[in-house]
């Protein structure tokens, strides 16, 4: 076989590898449609080369030609040309298995093998010629592998006029196009079908991982609505429940009126459960304030509410109402107080609502100092996502105190503040 046709021969190599790859892409592409449309994700192999060395070292089959001459005693120096040989396919394996680790590929050393795997084929090219000027589309082939990024392409065209004038000074002008191009066409192409190759792990990795947080985010917000829901209207079920048992030896008719409102209490939180289980939920400030009296008054503690400046927006109120909705309930639970006084404030730029309470602080689950219970924690988590604060502690004069602060223009309050609800105590 003459070399010209050899040559031709192992460009239509490189051709048919690329082939390869394209449809190894276009049926990864059908697959995932195929997927789609029956709702899943399909099982299926990397579209690109395996993530291993020994998907480059077949290539190693260029060099034979080479090892032919050694073998038949054509080469002068013939230690010369094994030692060199036996280096350069050492240095080969070396980078190309280092390839497919982004950090040994970045390494220092790394980089000096290839630099060495330039300066071996140089010497071998210029020594013998012929066959072996075959080892510089190899070393194109091990750039391509290494450096990817904005340097290829450049490293690849300077590696290609680089090899086309080595074998032009050596062995003539004829072939020396061929020699480059074929440096040339295996660097690039063995980059591109590698970094495809990555990039598909990698947004794979990436949509597994975005899948599984959204499947915690929902859990998570679904455990806190349901916590928060349940926790609160168990409390004023409870609250009223004793209330009527207070009133019913002395006066039924207002023991039907806490039981009526017991049903009512029930068939809401239903309601919201439902809307909780759907992730629709969200807080009404109106509708908490109203909740906050009745549960209250229900427990014997007088509520004082009161309400000013201007109104608020939507998602604001939304927020504020599960401060409410997550205060009252520990007054109820914990404090011992008989008031509470509930104030909102709100002006051009802020919005403060404030849950004061004259119990004694002291039960285990009213921290005395802090943000305490899981309840707190969850909405200083969300008004600071908002743009807000939360702050809760004893007060001054006793009792119990939080206070939580909004910005009022909507385009200040981030979706992730008021998406779902809080998480609860």
């Amino acid at each position: 076989m003459s070399w010209w046709a050899e040559t031709r021969r192992r460009i239509q190599d490189l051709r048919e590898a690329r082939a390869r790859w394209q449809a190894d892409m276009e049926r990864f592409r059908a697959e995932q449609k195929a997927a789609r449309k029956n709702g899943g994700v399909p099982e299926t192999d990397h579209p690109g080369p395996p993530p291993t060395g020994f998907a480059l070292l077949p290539w190693l089959l260029m060099g034979m030609g080479a090892f032919s001459n050694l073998l038949q005693g054509k080469t002068p120096n013939p230690w010369v040309g094994g030692l060199g040989l036996l280096a350069f396919n050492s240095l080969y394996v070396y980078v190309t298995f280092r390839a497919f680790d982004r950090d040994k590929r970045e390494a220092v050393s790394t980089r000096v093998a290839l630099g060495l795997m330039g300066l071996i084929t140089t010497g071998l090219a210029v020594g013998y010629g012929g066959n072996w000027l075959m080892f510089f589309p190899l070393l194109g082939l091990a750039t391509g592998a290494t450096l990817r990024g904005p340097w290829l392409g450049r490293t690849g065209v300077l590696l290609a006029i680089y090899a086309g004038a080595v074998s032009g000074v050596r062995d003539g002008w004829g072939d020396a196009s061929n020699i480059g191009y074929a440096t040339f066409l295996s660097s690039m192409v063995t980059a591109a079908i590698l970094g495809l190759s990555e990039a598909v792990r990698e947004l794979r990795a990436a949509r597994e991982e975005l899948a599984r947080r959204a499947v915690e985010k929902e859990r998570l917000r679904f455990s806190r609505d349901l916590h928060d829901l349940l926790g609160h209207t168990l409390s004023v079920i409870v609250v009223k429940s004793e209330a009527a048992r207070r009133l019913a030896p002395r006066d039924m008719d207002a023991a039907l009126t806490q039981i009526g409102d017991i049903e009512s209490v029930g068939r809401q939180a239903l309601t919201e459960i439902r809307e909780a289980v759907t992730g629709y939920r969200e807080g009404s400030l109106a509708t908490e304030l109203a909740r906050a009296r009745s549960a209250l008054s229900a427990g014997s503690m007088q509520p004082v509410v009161s309400q000013s400046g201007i109104p608020l927006a939507p998602q604001t109120e939304a927020l504020l109402g599960w401060v409410v909705r997550e205060a009252v309930t520990n007054v109820v639970r914990h404090s011992d107080a008989t008031r509470c006084e509930i104030t909102v404030e709100s002006t051009a730029e802020q919005a403060r609502l404030t849950v004061t309470d004259n119990g004694s602080g002291k039960a285990v689950s009213r921290p005395r100092e802090g943000i305490g219970g899981t309840g707190l924690k969850g909405l200083t988590e969300r008004l600071a996502a908002a743009g807000g604060s939360l702050t809760a502690g004893p007060s001054p004069r006793g009792g119990f105190t939080v206070t939580a602060e909004l910005p009022v223009d909507p385009a200040q309050l981030t979706a992730a503040g008021t998406a779902t609800a809080p998480r609860a105590s």
